[in-house]
């Protein structure tokens, strides 16, 4: 069954981002399915056949080296959960590549930090070798570099859900397809036969949110509020959003059939622009800047700037040029934006006029402490 938004959404899905996860991946005993693979392969080649630019960003690194060292639970140290990685990438590239040549393809392993997409750059040369496989005809296989990425020292992803979201943002792909072990989203718990799958959301809120029932797993650190995440960051710049389940054998097939299957979430405004989406959602803020209601108003209703007037506090230590958030005073995110001024400058500027900041500053360079067109929406 199809219906015409899907329809429209499934037509413009050139490029598209598709993420598995550890539980599609893996059987019951912790190894790679390989069979399962080789499935979402013969599906990637289905798609390239039909013009469309495909990434797929896949889990399973860790489950794959468990699989290959014999270990039954996963690592709880760092060290060794890195080390079980490593013994697991190279297993899961293997095994895409070899599926993938049965078609004609070659898997491309892309490994990320998140200081990758920190720095604008590396950013933009990311983005740059994707689209340099897609002209090789190469699949891309995303995964974070998790031998390398240390969470304690908050330069993670999180989740590969929340890669996927970035990496959509990054490519400016028009949908995510995050693939499950469940069909999608449901009013209550997914094993209770008397929950319902939702078919569309329109709106992210505490209300869709509500509906999450996540269970630990002992293979992977994703679950539906981490997809509910990622969707909030690929939607909130203009993209798409279907959650499937990774073990119908067609479902990718099914998706740009534009069939109605799984949960679509459905795009919030206009496609936001590459350098916008990069300043709210890739990079991360050094700094905060606190802002009155009056500042928070005409930012969000207006597309105003950034005015010193508006500024109540300032939060740590940043440079000009610096990605910093701009917040209310309940310290609730509005957006971020690229600062115009040093932080001891806006600390001594905050809540003046913009003719007084001369006689204080001694010069005036910017009249914004942010411009609009500087300024990114994370939310």
């Amino acid at each position: 069954m199809t219906d015409l938004v899907r329809q429209e959404i499934a037509t413009s899905a050139d490029p598209l981002v598709v993420k598995v996860g550890s539980r599609v991946l893996t059987r019951h005993n912790g190894r790679l399915d390989q069979e399962r693979i080789a499935c979402l392969s013969s599906q990637l080649a289905m798609l390239r056949a039909e013009g469309r630019r495909t990434v797929m960003v896949s889990s399973g690194a860790v489950a794959a080296g468990m699989g290959r060292l014999g270990i039954t639970s996963r690592p709880t140290d760092l060290a060794h959960l890195q080390a079980v990685a490593a013994v697991g990438q190279s297993h899961l590239i293997e095994s895409y590549d070899r599926a993938l040549r049965g078609h004609g393809h070659h898997a491309a392993q892309v490994l990320l930090t998140a200081e990758d997409l920190n720095d604008r750059t590396r950013y933009l040369n990311v983005r740059n070798t994707i689209f340099s496989l897609f002209d090789l005809q190469a699949i891309p296989i995303l995964n974070e570099n998790d031998t390398v990425s240390v969470e304690e020292l908050q330069i993670s992803f999180g989740d590969n859900d929340r890669l996927a979201a970035m990496v959509t943002n990054l490519i400016r792909a028009p949908l995510l397809v995050l693939l499950s072990d469940v069909d999608g989203l449901y009013d209550g718990d997914p094993a209770d036969p008397a929950s319902r799958l939702i078919s569309t959301v329109t709106r992210l809120d505490d209300a869709t949110r509500a509906f999450v029932r996540d269970h630990q797993s002992k293979l992977g650190k994703g679950g539906m509020a981490s997809k509910l995440e990622a969707a909030r960051i690929a939607t909130a710049a203009g993209e798409n959003v279907v959650i499937a389940s990774g073990r119908r054998d067609d479902v990718l097939s099914a998706i740009v059939r534009g069939e109605s299957i799984g949960t679509l979430i459905l795009a919030r405004g206009q496609a936001v622009t590459s350098r916008k989406r990069w300043i709210g959602f890739a990079a991360r803020p050094v700094g905060a800047v606190v802002l009155d209601e009056g500042a928070c108003r005409a930012i969000l209703e207006q597309g105003r700037s950034l005015l010193a007037i508006g500024v109540v506090d300032v939060v740590g230590d940043f440079r000009k040029g610096d990605v910093v958030s701009l917040r209310r005073t309940d310290g609730r995110e509005l957006a971020r934006g690229l600062c115009n001024y040093h932080a001891a400058e806006v600390r001594r500027i905050g809540g003046l006029r913009t003719d007084q900041i001369a006689e204080v500053l001694g010069h005036r360079p910017y009249y914004e402490v942010i411009h609009r067109n500087n300024l990114g929406f994370s939310a």
